[in-house]
């Protein structure tokens, strides 16, 4: 794969790429419209899909960082992505065109102030994975393994005027009227920024290490704090198989079953006991193991549940709370998608458009145990999720409402259950988790 000398840091160069992608979509939808008249309209929306999908990820490939990471975000919900983005924009999980040698030796000289030959044994300047913050280099000192993520210079620098261009697109896109739509914005960088802070992924992967210890079949890599900094991690090299590449293979049932209740109470665990959670769970952060363990191995987008927000988003999940209507708009006042100054006929159709969301979201929750291999399930999912990006009343409401807590603890089911579909897991105690708490 072609390495990469030189990332677009400042504003002007990161707009004016973002630019030129643009003009190769407008491109693109030109064709369409020729296309269509002349030939089938079904097949001139797949090309329309495929080379829109090809020519952003390749835009966004090369800018890294924040840009590609909600790229990364989008292809995690296949419900709401045609599956041409969703196959193109997956490639953002580890797979991207890595930093040159000579990149990677001037990075490690700024960060640890020397280079990787001095501070290891040894040290593969190609990186085995690149990702959309960082990318993985394989090292060893004093016999052991290591793994060394190195974060893309610029990255954290340029996350504020990386938003400030996607922001106009997404307040039109999620129609969000108001002075406090803000804090939507503000929730997602504060969590780009966290995680482009490697010190604080490395303090918060030993505390997820630590508290998580009791739970069975799950492993958790050593990190080493004296060959760390704000940019550069270095930790134990887990031997596994991407998650992904594991579930394109023929495995017996008894396995998957295993490892899909393994991450169901691992989640479950973090999110009732610790109210903190891995708010990014696509298959790059996961491995299996020879002995069919589940290997975790990022924590850099942690999110904290406030009690505030986590009894009603959790009550929400309760039957008498979906079948009694007054219960139901309490907690969805409490949650905030409900305002005083809502109309009867925006309450009612919010009212309603949640509750059937909910109802069917809800559903592993509504029994002991749950059957993630359904494909009735997501593909209800999906089509609901069809149904409302067509309704037009929906439009005319404002967007800006909601908890900002909803934006990762959205990301984190959607995550979840994805990964859950495609482990194919059957037989998921949903309350296992309470018996290591």
């Amino acid at each position: 794969m072609k390495t990469i000398d030189k990332i677009p840091t400042s504003k002007i160069q990161r707009a004016s790429k973002l630019f030129k992608t643009g003009a190769k979509v407008g491109v693109n939808y030109i064709k369409y419209y020729g296309e269509k008249i002349v030939r089938d309209e079904d097949k001139a929306k797949e090309r329309l899909n495929k080379n829109n999908a090809e020519d952003i990820y390749d835009g966004l490939k090369n800018l890294k960082g924040s840009a590609l990471k909600v790229a990364q975000m989008l292809s995690m919900d296949k419900s709401i992505l045609p599956e041409a983005y969703v196959e193109k924009f997956s490639l953002s999980q580890f797979s991207v065109p890595p930093l040159s040698p000579p990149l990677v030796i001037k990075t490690f000289k700024k960060y640890l102030g020397k280079s990787p030959n001095e501070l290891f044994d040894s040290f593969n300047t190609t990186s085995v994975n690149a990702a959309s913050i960082g990318q993985v280099h394989q090292a060893k000192k004093n016999g052991k393994k290591l793994a060394i993520k190195l974060q893309y210079p610029g990255v954290a620098d340029s996350i504020s005027s990386d938003l400030s261009l996607v922001k106009p697109i997404a307040v039109k896109m999620f129609n969000l009227k108001g002075k406090d739509t803000d804090k939507y914005f503000d929730e997602v960088e504060g969590k780009l920024i966290e995680e482009t802070n490697y010190l604080l992924e490395v303090k918060q992967s030993k505390l997820i290490r630590e508290a998580c210890k009791g739970l069975p079949n799950i492993k958790f890599p050593n990190y080493y704090a004296n060959l760390s900094s704000e940019r550069i991690i270095s930790m134990d090299w887990m031997e596994g198989e991407h998650l992904s590449e594991y579930t394109k293979k023929k495995n017996k049932q008894e396995k998957l079953n295993k490892l899909g209740q393994t991450l169901w109470d691992f989640y479950m665990f973090q999110i009732h006991q610790l109210k903190k959670v891995n708010a990014d769970p696509h298959p790059g952060n996961f491995l299996i193991s020879n002995q069919e363990e589940l290997i975790a191995i990022d924590f850099g987008c942690m999110k904290e549940i406030p009690e505030e927000f986590y009894i009603p988003y959790f009550e929400l999940a309760e039957k008498n709370n979906l079948t009694d209507q007054n219960k139901f708009k309490t907690k969805l006042v409490e949650l905030d998608i409900l305002r005083e100054e809502d109309t009867v006929e925006e309450i009612k159709f919010l009212s309603k458009m949640f509750h059937e969301l909910l109802s069917l979201f809800t559903m592993p929750f509504q029994s002991e145990y749950f059957d993630f291999s359904d494909p009735v399930f997501f593909q209800k999912i999906a089509e609901l999720g069809a149904k409302f990006s067509k309704n037009t009343e929906l439009r005319k409401v404002n967007g800006n409402r909601g908890s900002k807590h909803f934006i990762y603890m959205n990301r984190t089911f959607f995550g979840l259950y994805n990964l859950m579909f495609d482990l194919k897991a059957k037989d998921v105690k949903i309350n296992n988790y309470k018996i290591f708490s």
